[in-house]
């Protein structure tokens, strides 16, 4: 096994998220993982706590690239347009390359209750990293929370729709017109 290969972290994830469709999420040894990448536990352990989190790699990144882009837009920036700039900086990840992985994934996680979990945990953390970077450009609550939370719902949505095998729209285009289906909606409540 090359000991100093470089993308240890992008092959364990590829070879981790091959092994969970091919034979069970639960039948799928750490060993396994790091075999199938040519790489060995030990390394697996340095970018990994365990299996669960291999699902879930590039969270901190996720809510880096969220607070960097709030951060970014200009002061006269309504919270709806920062979290819209956040949006586009977020789904910009997620490049049609990914898309097969991406789909992947869905179902190993939906047959999972710690999964489940986890995915959820996950989202929160994302919401109140929005809610947090809205906080510090002085965005009170609950507009803060409120702006966070629908425009995590509308990446979650749209994310649901980009990984259909049918569907031939970017992420980033998904969101945005997710976004503005649920602004609208907005004004219907009163």
């Amino acid at each position: 096994m090359a000991r100093w290969e470089p993308n240890a972290q992008e092959r364990l994830l590829h070879a981790a998220v091959d092994l969970f469709v091919e034979q069970g999420y639960d039948a799928t040894t750490v060993n396994e993982i790091a075999d199938r990448a040519g790489l060995t536990k030990t390394t697996f352990f340095r970018h990994f706590r365990d299996k669960r989190e291999v699902l879930f790699a590039g969270q901190d990144l996720h809510t880096g690239l969220l607070n960097d882009a709030v951060a970014a837009v200009p002061a006269s920036a309504t919270p709806l347009e920062a979290v819209g700039a956040a949006l586009d900086a977020l789904t910009a990840f997620w490049a049609d390359d990914r898309r097969e992985f991406s789909a992947k994934l869905r179902p190993v996680i939906a047959g999972h209750t710690e999964l489940q979990e986890r995915a959820a945990l996950k989202r929160a953390k994302l919401t109140d990293a929005l809610t947090g970077a809205l906080h510090q450009r002085g965005v009170p609550e609950p507009t803060a929370g409120l702006a966070a939370e629908l425009g995590i719902r509308a990446f979650y949505q749209a994310f649901d729709q980009w990984v259909a095998p049918a569907n031939g729209q970017s992420l980033t285009a998904l969101t945005r017109d997710t976004f503005s289906t649920l602004r609208a909606a907005l004004t219907t409540l009163t």
